[in-house]
């Protein structure tokens, strides 16, 4: 799947607090993989997660060979706006 660079910030951006933590504990993942998986690659205790990285338009163009941690992000997401 491709994403901007830029929405997969901004879908990490406004999930909830703790959701990074959640996700990472759902996914049985360790919470610095899921930081490296919304672009915080400083995270030297994250494992990869198939995300590649192209230049282009709007923080360039993101494909994800496993969206498990993106479609989880987005269910929370989600979940948000129904209790809205």
């Amino acid at each position: 799947m491709n994403i901007t660079f830029n929405e997969l910030r901004r879908i990490k951006d406004t999930l909830p607090d703790g959701s990074i933590h959640r996700i990472a504990k759902e996914l049985d993942l360790n919470v610095e993989t899921v930081w490296n998986y919304f672009g915080g690659y400083g995270h030297a205790a994250g494992r990869p997660m198939g995300v590649h990285l192209e230049n282009g338009p709007d923080g360039g163009i993101v494909a994800l060979d496993d969206t498990r941690i993106l479609d989880r992000a987005r269910q929370i997401l989600s979940e948000e706006h129904a209790h809205a």
